[in-house]
């Protein structure tokens, strides 16, 4: 195990608005983030593009959301866009403090009203003895659908991440059952961080009341070091889920 451990956090956004779209609060949402010193940021549901908002809402900024919570921290960051409509789109994104040597968006949409896609980067991290494969994910509502979306997600990490390649999968899974963890271990290797170190997945959602483990990290040929569960103020009012951290060692 390499000694240089990287910090990780990953959040559904909710597009920058608070519970229910009371307020606007990416601001206050890119100043959270900040004060979590996190190396590798994974986010579902962000806005790369709303024209009636960008009217509508006072301090909405110039570019896109990603961008904007990238900037000055994050040189590196990617976005695969997903939810395309008459406004805008939105979809995950990734921002880094290492070099993305590559990043693809893959389309696993299961029915054309609900778009959905794993966004796959490969990032430099240094003194580690190989590239570190982190795919950004939010699955279906609908069990079926993400029956489906899990198992082209097996397929697409046993084409494309080398077996003995570091890989990060986080996200908003939407498994409200918790079907995942078996078929991702059986077929595809990865241990949920949760899991592995308190026996259950964390609860996230609603975030001022948490009952349901919809938010994920699951590694392979990774050391997950001090999962947490990020509740209370700040987050309960700049979201409906609560992010999740841990340092990941490779």
């Amino acid at each position: 195990m390499t000694q240089t451990g990287i910090r990780i956090l990953t959040l559904n956004m909710h597009k920058g608005f608070s519970v229910f779209n009371r307020r606007f609060v990416l601001h206050e949402l890119r100043e959270a983030i900040r004060t979590c010193d996190a190396d590798v940021v994974l986010l579902q549901e962000v806005l790369g593009e709303h024209r009636d908002h960008s009217t509508r809402w006072e301090r909405w900024p110039e570019h896109s959301q990603y961008e904007f919570l990238a900037d000055t921290l994050w040189p590196a960051f990617a976005y695969g866009r997903n939810a395309v409509y008459p406004a805008g789109h939105h979809g995950n994104a990734l921002l880094s403090g290492y070099p993305i040597s590559h990043h693809a968006n893959h389309d696993v949409s299961i029915h054309r009203h609900e778009k959905r896609g794993l966004l796959h980067c490969v990032l430099q991290v240094p003194e580690w003895r190989a590239p570190l494969h982190a795919i950004c994910v939010h699955l279906g509502l609908f069990e079926r659908h993400r029956r489906q979306q899990l198992d082209l997600l097996c397929d697409f990490i046993r084409q494309q991440v080398p077996t003995d390649a570091p890989l990060l999968v986080a996200g908003d899974f939407n498994d409200w059952r918790q079907r995942a963890h078996a078929l991702l271990a059986d077929r595809a290797g990865l241990q949920e961080v949760f899991v592995t170190a308190f026996g259950r997945a964390a609860r996230t959602f609603p975030v001022r009341f948490p009952l349901l483990r919809l938010d994920r990290i699951y590694v392979r040929n990774l050391q997950a070091v001090r999962p947490q569960v990020l509740t209370g103020p700040p987050w309960s009012q700049l979201s409906d889920h609560a992010p999740l951290q841990l340092e990941l060692y490779a």
